[in-house]
């Protein structure tokens, strides 16, 4: 494992019962267009493959596109994936994708990115916990905003990303978390925030707990809320469709609130293999309101086409 470089391949091809996957979330400059593209591996006894996820956050209409194993190319030292002939980096994505339900042609350049800072006792998104060597699931973010330039054909169909806006995370282990809570935006009227929330119910030493991590970054600043940084998650709480967050620590205060639009279903790992199937919406609008320790406020905005998963009975938990 490299905590340091976790958007790097972290697995070997001999592992069994084990998945990894990056997420890269297009937007374009309109607002009218969103697409996510995850590469990744999924390594089974019975059935170990690469794979492509395509999701339309419009339609909500998604794909799977499974390749064999052998055309699951990386390199070591940087992020570097090549998934048959589509070339993922932290520079650009380069598609050429031919299924019978859909075909997906052309090159997004990006620019701009905005990494998470790294020190020795947070080398990532997950502090602390990024060294511990049996987590069920990892979580890395590569880069919390950039600018996108380029266009791709979909099923002939022409879609120009210049100006707009993008996202990359990543997850590897065994299986996504029981149960949990992801959100993104960064598609506010201020060019240069991004906000990100992960809350999951966590295996840990034969119990578990619900474990969470975020931030708030503007104009490249990261503020972090984490379990591992003595925040405090206040308030969790789904009325109808919208779902409220209030997360605190000793000098800051961040109050999300989300409207859910369509969603699509996307594929998930179980003990490594992507049977699992759950909901994600990339059309949410996220209403964002940030605190000092005075409960002044700090930044005030709204993103559409806001990344939003729940799955599971994490209510029950909280």
């Amino acid at each position: 494992m490299k905590p340091f470089k976790s958007q790097v391949f972290q697995g070997s091809l001999k592992k069994k019962h084990y998945f990894e996957g990056w997420y890269f979330k297009h937007v374009s400059r309109d607002l009218q267009h969103v697409y996510a593209f995850i590469p990744g591996i999924s390594l089974t006894e019975e059935d170990s493959h690469a794979f492509i996820q395509v999701i339309n956050g419009i339609t909500g209409k998604s794909y799977y596109v499974q390749y064999p194993l052998n055309k699951f190319i990386w390199e070591k030292d940087r992020l570097f994936i090549r998934v048959g002939d589509s070339v993922f980096t932290e520079k650009l994505v380069s598609l050429s994708i031919q299924d019978p339900l859909i075909n997906i042609f052309g090159q997004l350049t990006y620019t701009g990115l905005t990494p998470l800072p790294k020190t020795i006792l947070s080398p990532g998104i997950m502090g602390w916990y990024s060294y511990v060597p049996f987590m069920e699931c990892y979580h890395g973010v590569v880069s919390a905003n950039h600018n996108i330039k380029g266009g791709i054909v979909i099923n002939d169909i022409s879609t120009d990303f210049t100006g707009g806006k993008g996202y990359i995370e990543k997850d590897w282990g065994t299986s996504f978390p029981e149960t949990w809570i992801w959100m993104h935006a960064n598609s506010f009227s201020q060019k240069d925030v991004s906000v990100f929330l992960s809350i999951a119910k966590i295996p840990w030493l034969g119990n578990f707990f619900i474990g969470f991590i975020a931030f708030i970054c503007i104009n490249g600043r990261f503020y972090r809320f984490a379990t591992y940084n003595h925040s405090v998650l206040k308030k969790v709480e789904r009325k109808d469709e919208q779902l409220l967050v209030d997360l605190e620590n000793k000098h800051l205060r961040l109050h999300l609130e989300t409207e859910t639009q369509l969603s699509g279903e996307l594929r998930a790992p179980a003990f490594g293999s992507m049977t699992r199937r759950i909901k994600e919406s990339i059309d949410a609008v996220l209403h964002v309101t940030f605190y000092d320790r005075n409960n002044k406020v700090i930044f005030k905005g709204s993103s559409k086409r806001a990344g939003l998963e729940i799955s599971g009975n994490i209510f029950d938990y909280l």
